[in-house]
């Protein structure tokens, strides 16, 4: 059927099986946030915020990227190049999910609504820094960590300096991940002029890079403890994430990148669900 085919040429436009990744991390910090279970309209429009507020920014960065993605050969597949979606579609997708992620911001309280401007200028703005700086991948981390920022604020409708360990946890977990996944177009970065930790620094040293943003990870998942007298149940899930992002690391060798998919994809939505999983748990017996 040509709807349920459009449909399907959008999801894989945006990659939404990758919405999992901050996603639980939002629910984390609305856990920390309530200091137990959410109400449940605020659990629906904080999903809902999160969705349209990653489903835009992927879009955009498809947009943005359309001609560079259309040279690539591991991205020239991608719905834009081939021709199968026209750019004004996906401008129009794009659009209607930004507005999505303004009106949850709305339903959820006004300084959700205040903040939700500075939202979209990161979000749209990480689609052109790797066009100038090869600190595009903390970028996509920082974007990736208003996710808890925003959950927290959604629930407590203010500010506060205590939830921003997680949200710096969240932001070198991503860049941490996206420079492994980079390794993949190093040498079409350095031939096209753009700008990543790979194709600046090489692959011994960005490995390196990648493991020492993942340490800095588990030590602020670490500092959540006393901050939010978490106990033994949350510590054993920051133990088992560590494990997994030992293992990712393991799978990404200088000479051997061929199970990097499987590192990026399947152990990074392990690491996050089993965060949000060992937290709830914490929650839930106190």
């Amino acid at each position: 059927m040509p709807f349920l085919k459009k449909t399907a040429d959008y999801l894989r436009l945006i990659k939404f099986s990758h919405s999992i990744f901050a996603l639980p991390f939002a629910f984390t910090a609305a856990l920390t946030a309530a200091a137990g279970i959410p109400a449940g309209s605020q659990i629906f429009w904080i999903t809902v915020a999160m969705v349209g507020g990653r489903t835009g920014a992927m879009g955009m960065n498809r947009i943005v990227d359309r001609k560079i993605d259309a040279l690539n050969p591991r991205t020239k597949s991608r719905e834009l190049p081939r021709g199968v979606m026209k750019t004004w579609e996906a401008a129009v997708f794009t659009s209607a999910a930004f507005a999505v992620l303004l009106f949850a911001a709305y339903m959820l309280n006004p300084l959700c609504l205040k903040v939700s401007p500075l939202v979209l200028l990161v979000l749209f703005s990480y689609s052109y820094t790797k066009r100038f700086t090869w600190l595009s991948h903390v970028v996509l981390g920082t974007a990736l960590s208003l996710a808890p920022l925003g959950a927290w604020i959604a629930i407590r409708g203010t500010f506060d300096f205590e939830i921003l360990p997680l949200c710096f946890a969240v932001m070198f977990w991503v860049a941490g991940f996206d420079v492994l996944y980079g390794l993949q177009d190093i040498d079409f970065d350095r031939k096209h002029g753009l700008y990543s930790i790979p194709g600046r620094f090489g692959i011994n040293k960005s490995l390196w890079i990648s493991r020492s943003f993942h340490i800095i990870t588990i030590g602020l998942l670490l500092s959540l403890i006393p901050i939010f007298s978490l106990s033994g149940i949350y510590l054993a899930g920051v133990l088992i994430a560590s494990g997994l992002l030992l293992y990712e690391h393991r799978l990404v060798k200088p000479d051997d990148l061929s199970k990097l998919d499987m590192a990026f994809f399947n152990m990074n939505g392990y690491i996050s669900i089993t965060i949000f999983v060992f937290t709830l748990i914490d929650y839930t017996i106190k």
